[in-house]
């Protein structure tokens, strides 16, 4: 089966699609990839680039944003492949920067449709860790990043494996939080006894079988312990999986991660506005 005849095994995109979704190292039929028409004075097809929607990590955008293409909007196209680097930027803040390594053919000449192959982007592909996860995993935010490398090339078993070694290394750094939470929100002494033996506790599995039902009822996920959650996710093992098992458990455990990393802020922060509140009233009374 040749590149082409593998393409088409997916139904056709448009470019800002590509553009936006596919991971590097994959190959996509598009269906707008150029126009034909005049070009200083020459009958040519035309790269179409159109704007697409990124997220701009700067602190006046902070959020998904329209890009508009700055570098490579001229370039032609012919049935033989082009390499091309294509670069957009920010048009909130005209400061963040995308770019792309392209190569590009088209199926005929003078037809829109054609192959594009991405071979990168940086910055790299995929959404932003959120911050509050980053602050959660700490010291192993470098090896969650190599995973998340992973995952977005579609590599399950490395991805499993990245995120499996954070959340081993990180395991009292979690409980303690936790326990941090249960605290704030006067949980019982039972639990708060349970959560810090598995914070004592040096076998992984023990330690979040143990904890997985001392939570709060805040940080349940849909009524779900998010503790029990990865604990059956990380029991599996790797070689039992296939890589796109793999790559399914990886998100999963990501996911919960992050989402675990929310409410626990979200938990903190509420016991603070909530003790703030209680001072304002309270003095009040008093005058």
């Amino acid at each position: 089966m040749n590149e082409l005849d593998a393409v088409k095994e997916s139904v056709a995109q448009t470019m800002s699609e590509f553009l936006e979704g596919v991971p590097p190292n994959r190959s996509a039929e598009i269906s707008d990839l150029s126009s034909y028409g005049a070009l200083n004075g020459l009958m040519r097809n035309v790269i179409q680039l159109p704007e697409i929607q990124l997220h701009c990590p700067r602190e006046t955008c902070n959020g998904i944003r329209f890009f508009r293409c700055v570098l490579g909007k001229n370039e032609t196209l012919s049935t033989k492949k082009s390499n091309l680097f294509v670069s957009y930027v920010c048009s909130n803040c005209q400061r963040h920067r995308k770019t792309y390594s392209l190569t590009a053919y088209l199926n005929q000449e003078k037809e829109s449709i054609g192959v594009v192959t991405k071979f990168g982007e940086l910055p790299p592909f995929g959404p932003p860790t959120p911050s509050r996860l980053v602050s959660l995993i700490g010291p192993d935010r470098n090896t969650f990043l190599k995973g998340r490398r992973c995952e977005n090339q579609g590599l399950g078993i490395g991805a499993f494996i990245y995120y499996r070694r954070v959340v081993e290394n990180q395991k009292n750094r979690i409980l303690t939080e936790i326990i941090k939470v249960s605290e704030k929100l006067g949980a019982t002494e039972e639990n708060l006894e349970i959560l810090k033996a598995a914070v004592i506790e040096t076998q992984f599995s023990k330690a979040l079988f143990m904890a997985k039902d001392a939570m709060p009822e805040s940080l349940l996920i849909d009524g779900h312990s998010p503790i029990l959650l990865l604990h059956r996710a990380l029991s599996e093992g790797v070689h039992a999986l296939s890589d796109e098992e793999c790559l399914d458990m990886a998100s999963s455990v990501r996911i919960v991660l992050g989402e675990l990393s929310e409410r626990l802020s979200q938990a903190l922060k509420d016991e603070v506005e909530l003790t703030k509140a209680l001072s304002t009233l309270m003095s009040r009374g008093k005058s």
